[in-house]
């Protein structure tokens, strides 16, 4: 029957039946007319014009309105609950504090968030800052209304019969089944945090929140003897109210459970394909609690509640109990590395086996993401080739970033891998929360994205590239290495690296790494001065030509000691003439004062000089470097005549 009646004819209507002495026209037809007037904000003004309490506060009453756009309808699924988008007091944005209460039936809050970038969020909605109206109806009532990006949804029974005031988090789990959360159910948790005698925690009043594992998380019969008081403390964020669209990427939260002893934090992450994910850092643990990183999808955000809002997660945090491959296998069907887990499998699974045979183990795994590169699809389909490429991504070792970060004290920190003389390189620049670590393999540079995934038997790094899957020219590679850096500002001088974008060709090129051309500062100290000058180019240039061979395929480090087998010195054409060497493989240790076994490597051998291969065969689009511990250099090679 409302639904007929004009928004203003049911005002009136309303002040009639109230007995109240005010004018026959709506007083909140000034802001009616905004709504209804704007074409982006229709099917709010629909539902508003059929709700007779809120018609009222639009005649009455001070108030402020937060508007979903027709947009953000489009994304919602379920009722709208009109009244849960007004308040009966007028806030400009500058007056919104913590939080508000709502016009809906028992009041329940509206948090509000600032964002570091300036924006205001109403719980999980963003509000559109240029769009807001202030406006003072016919009773001088002062009228505020926000344009939001998301329809506010509050916490909901399955029967109007439960009682939904001042439902904190405690009673949110203690009449969890009576909700609104789909299929999920929270009877494992709730009955630990019961036995454990924290429900004070989860009752406490303020503004908190709170992670609650779902029942499937516990499907390991012995997951929830592990959560203990400690552990329970960890899944809440005191005096902090974060929903997702308003969290800080990666910004660590101290949980409830920071003490002395133990110190757990807590952040938040999206993927790029819209999953939010959860996850827990033991930073300083204890013999019931190790250190490392878990990780927890969030299985339906944003819950609002009268201490703060809840978040269900996929599983405990703080707790770990699987091997690196039963994690691989937890993540096999929805999970962060779906398609690093679908590749094993395609490549035959004796890769997992491989893993899982494994008493200590680190795997740098690709996100989802990461595969998404057409240079990928073929390889995939070679089954030798992936498998050498997956096991580029596997080191038997537990390496977190701690121990990275001690072996990159004073060097680029190179690990060897299961691929057979297959190094990766790490860096890790930064400190704490803002350290970015980055690995090199197989002529590949990839990032970090998640740091420390810790198992029983190790840790998982998620990357976001596949490693030995180049993705870049020679020259591509030469500007972004770190540890290339001195060739390239060399080869800037006399364009000698314009050449190295070019695919059309193939090229093989002895790249000095950084620290090699220091050497040859205590050497030929005037000869090295003069190879970083730009007036002496033409030098720079005719040495790099000679660490330059063009032919018609690349050559690996394999081949050419192969090739040295037969003959005194290999002949490669190089830009200046020819370049003689002579490549043979020999025991030696790593380069890595922590490294604890020998391993074969390969040394180049050139005019009486021994020269160490660092990193043999980063792949690139159009060829192959082969990092050098020392330039073919010779003190004569840069000679300037009097004149």
């Amino acid at each position: 029957m409302f639904a007929r009646f004009s928004l203003s004819a049911l005002a009136a209507l309303l002040l009639l039946c109230c007995c109240c002495c005010f004018a026959p026209y709506a007083a909140g037809a000034e802001l009616a007319d905004k709504l209804r007037d704007d074409s982006e904000l229709s099917q709010f003004y629909s539902l508003l014009e059929q709700n007779p309490v809120a018609n009222s506060t639009l005649a009455l009453r001070s108030c402020t309105i937060f508007v979903p756009t027709n947009e953000a309808f489009q994304r919602h699924n379920g009722t709208t609950h009109v009244l849960y988008h007004i308040t009966t007091a007028a806030f400009s944005q500058n007056q919104l504090k913590t939080s508000v209460s709502s016009d809906m039936e028992g009041n329940p809050p509206l948090y509000i968030t600032n964002g570091r970038n300036g924006d205001i969020y109403v719980n999980n909605a963003r509000i559109i800052p240029s769009l807001s109206v202030e406006l003072t109806n016919r009773e001088g009532k002062r009228q505020v209304m926000h344009i939001i990006d998301e329809v506010l949804e509050p916490l909901t029974a399955k029967s109007s019969t439960t009682d939904m005031n001042n439902m904190d988090a405690m009673k949110f789990m203690r009449h969890a089944d009576q909700l609104n959360l789909g299929s999920n159910g929270l009877r494992t948790y709730r009955s630990q945090v019961t036995l454990m005698k924290k429900e004070s925690l989860y009752e406490s009043p303020g503004f908190h929140t709170f992670l609650v594992p779902v029942d499937e998380g516990f499907k390991l019969s012995t997951r929830s003897s592990l959560v203990d008081a400690k552990v329970i403390d960890g899944h809440v964020i005191p005096n902090t109210v974060i929903f997702t669209a308003a969290s800080q990427h990666d910004e660590p939260k101290t949980s409830a459970a920071f003490e002395d002893q133990l110190k757990v934090t807590v952040s938040f992450f999206r993927q790029k394909d819209g999953k939010m994910y959860v996850k827990s850092n033991t930073i300083s643990g204890d013999a019931k609690h190790p250190q490392g990183v878990v990780l927890a999808e969030i299985v339906k955000a944003n819950i609002p509640i009268r201490n703060g809002v809840v978040h269900l997660i996929h599983r405990p945090l703080m707790i770990i109990d699987t091997t690196v491959t039963q994690f691989l296998q937890d993540n096999s069907e929805n999970g962060a590395l779906r398609k690093f887990y679908e590749v094993i499998m395609d490549a035959g699974g004796a890769v997992l086996e491989g893993i899982n045979s494994l008493s200590e183990v680190t795997i740098l795994a690709p996100s989802n993401e990461a595969w998404n590169i057409s240079s990928i699809d073929n390889i995939v389909r070679d089954r030798k080739r992936m498998t050498d490429i997956l096991n580029m991504h596997i080191i038997k070792d537990r390496l977190n970033v701690e121990k990275i970060r001690q072996k990159n004290a004073n060097m680029i920190a190179q690990v060897p891998t299961v691929n057979n003389r297959t190094f990766l390189y790490f860096n890790v620049k930064g400190e704490g929360s803002d350290a970015v670590v980055t690995v090199e393999g197989g002529g590949v540079n990839a990032t970090v994205l998640q740091a420390d995934v810790a198992q029983t038997n190790g840790y998982v790094h998620i990357i976001d590239r596949v490693l030995g899957v180049p993705h870049t020219t020679v020259l591509g590679k030469l500007s972004t290495d770190p540890m290339m850096s001195d060739t390239y500002r060399m080869g800037e001088f006399s364009h000698f690296n314009d050449q190295l974008n070019n695919t059309q060709r193939r090229y093989t090129f002895f790249v000095p790494r950084d620290k090699g051309w220091q050497k040859t500062e205590l050497d030929y100290p005037s000869a090295h001065k003069k190879l970083f000058m730009r007036d002496f180019y033409y030098h720079s240039k005719n040495l790099l030509e000679r660490h330059l061979v063009i032919a018609d395929h690349v050559y690996t480090m394999k081949d050419l000691a192969q090739m040295s087998l037969t003959t005194d010195s290999v002949v490669l054409p190089t830009l200046r003439d020819s370049l003689k060497v002579k490549v043979e493989e020999e025991a030696g240790h790593l380069h890595d004062e922590y490294a604890s076994h020998e391993w074969t490597g390969y040394v180049i051998l050139w005019n009486y000089k021994k020269i160490n291969v660092y990193r043999p065969d980063v792949e690139c689009t159009n060829g192959i470097i082969h990092v050098i511990d020392y330039p073919l250099m010779e003190e004569k090679d840069i000679v300037v005549s009097g004149g």
